[in-house]
């Protein structure tokens, strides 16, 4: 069942998006080769905890971490580890943040130094597929206009979609009706209308589409070891048009 958010609600999750949009912009002051995604773990948890916030994930059903950190081939659901990073990785960091009892979710992806030009293409091009889905969100068009979006355009660029993982409702819970592919048919699925709260989360592969979970039941990795990268907004469907409440350069 999909749960219409009121105003104040949505006012909420707003505060805790631009809190999540901070300490995303203070990550990507920090990235660089040498660090390790367990420190950008732990500067998260940090800077939430001094923000009277929390990570929402951390404990998420034995999720030890306060955020994912998704590296190269890693799709999702990353571990932070001790591993330092280097030239050329992509790297991934998602999390949801509680603020006064409201969530908000986004996922960044960050370069680590100068990239290969195949690893900047793929994310300039999944940078864009989000935006591309986002503009579909809007009042009356369909949870299939916005993966069609991302679709044709991430594939026409030589990229594929990732279909095992999806975008979703979020309100009260972190995950809520509707579910949001990244890939489908325009004039499909659910109607959207004003009041529903999702986020939009292409992940997109330099190769094949399907992916692997490891022993650890979490992190997804590419089939063939292709590269993926990840961006995520939460947004608003309003009568004015998507509200990006994660939004890190509101204009």
């Amino acid at each position: 069942m999909v749960i219409l958010k009121t105003q104040q609600e949505i006012e909420g999750m707003h505060e805790a998006g631009k809190l999540l949009a901070e300490c995303h912009k203070q990550i990507a002051k920090i990235i660089k080769p040498g660090i390790t995604t367990l420190q950008i773990d732990q500067f998260v948890e940090k800077f939430l905890a001094e923000h009277n916030a929390t990570p929402e994930q951390k404990g998420y059903h034995g999720f030890p971490f306060a955020t994912c950190a998704s590296v190269n081939e890693v799709v999702c659901h990353g571990f932070p580890s001790d591993t330092p990073l280097k030239t050329g990785d992509i790297v991934t960091i998602d999390m949801v943040v509680k603020l006064n009892g409201y969530l908000a979710d986004s996922a960044w992806s960050y370069a680590v130094g100068e990239l290969s030009e195949e690893a900047q293409k793929l994310m300039d091009v999944t940078k864009k597929a989000l935006y591309l889905g986002i503009e579909q969100a809007v009042v009356g068009n369909r949870i299939g206009d916005i993966g069609h979006a991302i679709q044709t355009y991430a594939e026409g660029e030589g990229f594929s979609v990732v279909r095992q993982f999806i975008g979703h409702g979020i309100g009260a819970n972190m995950h809520e009706d509707p579910e949001v592919p990244h890939f489908g048919k325009p004039g499909k699925g659910l109607r959207l209308k004003e009041g529903m709260v999702i986020t939009i989360e292409p992940m997109i592969n330099t190769g094949t589409f399907a992916v692997r979970v490891e022993s650890d039941g979490w992190t997804a990795k590419t089939a063939d070891g292709g590269l993926s990268c990840q961006y995520e907004h939460t947004l608003a469907i309003t009568k004015d048009g998507p509200l990006i409440l994660t939004e890190q350069d509101p204009s």
